[in-house]
């Protein structure tokens, strides 16, 4: 709460909706007492009026300024840090050496490489594509054709690089229930399934796909006598959009799994690439007044509801990336929305973001964390977080802005490219920046939220007193002492994030991320400390970065193909749904209940 400002909560709820608010409303979130300091309230403001007006149009005055600094300030630095590559490359180009030679994957990149230039030529004189990439792909480009080819114009476009391999999308309009309006692209085969009408993939009531009981498998399957695909629903990143998932051709993991015999479907939280609500306009700070609760809380439970809603499944397989598998755990947590896990499968988490890593020290992480809420709001603004980068997406020529972001994001978050396919870096990077909330960012980088207890779930001193005791006990149950009052907040489950509601996980660590610390996660889930996860699948890739897990050019076959065969394998309707590519009809697999101190997850065999 600010001096000077106004304070009265305006209600921005659509009063067709209120009687589901009970778990998730937006203005008085029911935490309980120790994980408010994880979540601080947010200012709250008033009706429109003349001295709000003024104040926002201040904030956004300073704000233009600052963030442009800021902003400025970073992406010198990142350049100034690219010029030893960029030398050591002239020096490689100017002696007659392939520098690229030492990536780890230069043989794979070079094929791949020729095949799209070999395809791209073939689709300029003959209008179709001849060959696809190697080993599995080349036989899904003979049962899925594509119906675009030639060179790619490098768009922001999840429909224009499924039809490049032979599927295609669309795109749902949803309303959470606070009133915003987000995007939720279906892949699938156009081959089998018949598209909707505008009408029908238009956003409506969100209390029509909570109903329970009401939901009926349209028949919407060209090829009637085959049954449906079990719906597994994807969530993006920090910063990024759903289109990270479809970025990489016939390995994107989105493509894949659709080609796998998955319906697939790609959520994306508030705003996006265009900020829409029901009531509110992109001026008001109303508009941006969320963070990661509200993604969790309200974002999440909307797209799963019209995935639902559309497939008349009961349970959704879940798959997340970094930030998505934040707001997931948050939606999970037993003070949050723990009947959410009812209506999940199995959640599959890659590169999965509960503790931050050593890269939260850097710098200019530093100075965002001194700065007070006030500051950060004289700074960073009560609207978007610097949303110059988003108009300059319209502006800049998409190879440029390729470069561009590849060069300050990784300076940012400290990732290389060295395992991704060089010739798709731009396309990858056109599916990001996307809007965000200041205060989203102030949550994960301020002073009094992720940056500051390094976890999502728990304060920094319940995180200390718990590595305290996972050194004490190695990693084991607690000695059978007599219960005193300290010891009572050690048994086990007296800080657990989860309760029995939680649906079984799957975790696929990068060992070299310094972005978020997996192995930490993993050592929570192996000890006491949460009894009712039931962890199914676990694995930490050493060699791999943040990114690399839907990126890397092996990640089909060290992530996807496991994610295929945990989603399978968890799924508890095989009878009623058509079986991947790979399996027969085995029975569902048993997710493991009771962890054992310091061994290893269990995990899946990887001959199905």
């Amino acid at each position: 709460m600010y001096a000077g400002t106004t304070m009265e909560l305006r209600e921005v709820h659509p009063t067709s909706i209120d009687s589901h608010r009970s778990h998730c409303a937006l203005e008085e979130p029911m935490l309980p007492s120790h994980t408010n300091p994880l979540f601080a309230p947010l200012p709250h403001y008033g009706p429109p009026s003349t001295s709000r007006t003024l104040q926002s149009i201040l904030f956004r005055i300073s704000s233009f300024c600052l963030s442009l600094v800021f902003l400025g300030s970073i992406v010198i630095c990142s350049l100034v840090t690219s010029i030893p590559r960029t030398c050591k490359r002239a020096f490689y180009w100017s002696t007659f050496r392939d520098v690229d030679k030492n990536r780890p994957l230069y043989d794979k990149e070079q094929r791949r490489a020729k095949i799209r230039a070999s395809e791209e030529r073939e689709w300029e004189l003959l209008g179709q594509e001849g060959t696809s990439q190697e080993g599995e792909s080349e036989r899904f480009a003979e049962e899925f054709p594509p119906s675009e080819g030639g060179k790619d114009p490098i768009v922001c476009d999840i429909g224009y690089y499924a039809r490049r391999v032979g599927l295609d999308a669309e795109l749902f309009k949803v309303q959470t229930e606070d009133g915003f309006v987000i995007d939720l692209w279906h892949v699938y085969d156009p081959k089998e399934y018949n598209k909707l009408s505008d009408e029908e993939r238009d956003y409506q009531d969100p209390t029509i796909w909570a109903k329970n009981g009401e939901n009926i498998k349209r028949q919407r399957h060209n090829a009637l006598d085959r049954k449906p695909k079990a719906p597994v629903l994807l969530i993006h990143g920090l910063l990024q959009s759903s289109g990270a998932f479809c970025c990489n051709d016939n390995d994107s993991l989105a493509f894949w799994l659709c080609k796998s015999g998955y319906d697939v479907w790609l959520g994306n939280n508030r705003c996006g690439f265009e900020p829409r609500h029901v009531s509110l306009d992109y001026g008001d700070p109303n508009m941006w007044r969320w963070n990661i609760l509200h993604f969790g809380t309200l974002d999440l439970p909307a797209l799963v509801s019209r995935v639902l809603y559309e497939t008349g499944f009961a349970k959704t397989g879940l798959v997340c990336h970094s930030q998505g598998t934040t707001q997931t755990f948050v939606a999970l947590a037993k003070e949050q929305c723990p009947d959410l896990g009812n209506k999940i499968t199995v959640f599959c988490a890659l590169a999965p973001a509960a503790y931050a890593g050593p890269l939260i020290r850097k710098v200019y992480f530093r100075f965002m964390r001194t700065l007070s809420p006030i500051l950060f709001h004289v700074v960073f603004g009560i609207h978007a977080f610097i949303p110059f980068m988003m108009q300059m997406h319209a502006l800049v020529p998409p190879r440029l802005y390729g470069w561009m972001g590849y060069t300050v994001l990784s300076f940012l978050f400290g990732w290389s490219d060295a395992r991704w396919d060089r010739g798709l870096r731009n396309r990858m990077f056109q599916f990001s920046p996307v809007y965000v909330s200041a205060e989203s960012m102030r949550w994960w980088l301020g002073c009094d939220g992720f940056a500051k207890h390094k976890c999502i779930l728990a304060t920094k001193d319940v995180v200390r007193a718990e590595d305290r005791i996972d050194e004490a006990t190695n990693g084991g149950p607690l000695p059978n002492t007599v219960p005193t009052p300290e010891l009572e907040q050690q048994l086990p489950g007296a800080t657990a994030w989860f309760n029995e509601q939680a649906p079984p996980f799957a975790l696929w660590v990068a060992g070299n991320d310094d972005l978020v610390d997996g192995r930490k996660l993993l050592r929570r889930f192996e000890s006491d400390l949460e009894p009712h996860v039931r962890v199914c699948h676990s694995k930490i890739i050493e060699e791999y970065e943040h990114l690399d897990v839907i990126w890397a050019m092996d990640a089909k076959d060290k992530v996807f193909a496991e994610v295929r065969d945990v989603l399978w394998k968890m799924c508890d309707t095989r009878d009623e749904c058509r079986v991947p590519i790979g399996f027969s009809n085995l029975e569902p697999m048993e997710a493991n209940t009771d962890l054992i101190p310091n061994q290893h997850l269990n995990r899946l065999d990887a001959n199905v």
